[in-house]
């Protein structure tokens, strides 16, 4: 990888997705880089709703990194410098494609206004936007070759999507979006109008109270996982220190309020004691 390319892409990703940032800093020196290519490229994807006007715009973009992951793409795909960093990971590590492709697949979910249907389609939303990421990183800390990380990937995977997109929820409502399954909600009797148009009240917090605890189950079974496998694919998944924190910390009945996130400097103590173990 380029040295310039692989400045960009942790600037790029420091700068559009902080906390994978800050989870990069506790990995190995020598595949740091690597891993913030592939992060800084998931960061890149999930942007394209909010820079795209209108659904084309984002699909023109999102078939843009479709073509140039297999090698379709038009002009000197290279000259992006995240394009460059992400390609030269591929190669290096012998990185699959199919799992960034459905990656890029998924997001067009984001382009649109309808609302998540159930949770067996946000997990799988979330197994091809997180769970994947968390596969091939561990792949990368694994020198290139195939891991089985199971329950770790897939159970840490969903309780990132559910736990970020939860405190993302008043944002998302405030753009007409709902990404957490709705079923959960029409249980309840949450109306989605009063969703949108920011009204809280007692069904939407016993619904939002069901989607923590669905968010703690996953993180549970992750931490299982975890520790499970070997010690040198671990610091892929020490996120889940800080996700707990976060779910912790967030406070159900105030979904349309900005809260305050946990400081850098608890995140990267989180994370480092999270590496040691």
């Amino acid at each position: 990888m380029k040295p310039e390319s692989a400045a960009y892409a942790a600037e790029y990703l420091r700068e559009n997705d902080r906390d994978r940032y800050l989870a990069t800093l506790v990995l190995p020196a020598k595949e740091r880089d690597a891993i913030a290519a592939l992060y800084a490229f998931s960061a890149d994807v999930a942007a394209v709703r909010e820079r795209a006007r209108e659904p084309a715009a984002g699909e023109i973009r999102l078939q843009w990194w479709s073509d140039a992951l297999s090698g379709e793409g038009h002009g000197n795909v290279r000259s992006n410098p995240l394009a460059d960093a992400l390609l030269s990971v591929v190669a290096e590590y012998g990185l699959p494609v199919p799992p960034l492709t459905r990656l890029i697949s998924a997001r067009r979910f984001d382009l649109y206004y309808d609302p998540m249907p159930d949770l067996s389609t946000f997990e799988g939303y979330a197994g091809e936007t997180v769970s994947a990421l968390y596969q091939l990183a561990a792949m990368i800390l694994n020198g290139g070759q195939p891991v089985e990380s199971g329950d770790a990937a897939g159970h840490l995977g969903v309780a990132h999507a559910l736990i970020g997109h939860l405190r993302a929820f008043g944002y998302s409502a405030s753009q007409g979006r709902i990404f957490l399954p709705w079923s959960v909600f029409a249980v309840c009797g949450v109306a989605e109008a009063d969703v949108v148009a920011g009204q809280g009240g007692e069904r939407l917090t016993v619904a939002l109270t069901k989607v923590a605890e669905t968010a703690t189950e996953h993180l549970e079974t992750a931490r299982t996982a975890i520790k499970a496998l070997p010690r040198k694919l671990r610091r892929a998944f020490a996120p889940v220190a800080v996700l707990g924190a976060q779910l912790r910390r967030f406070d159900l009945e105030k979904p349309f309020v900005r809260q305050d996130d946990l400081p850098d400097w608890r995140k990267i103590a989180a994370l480092t004691i999270q590496s040691w173990r």
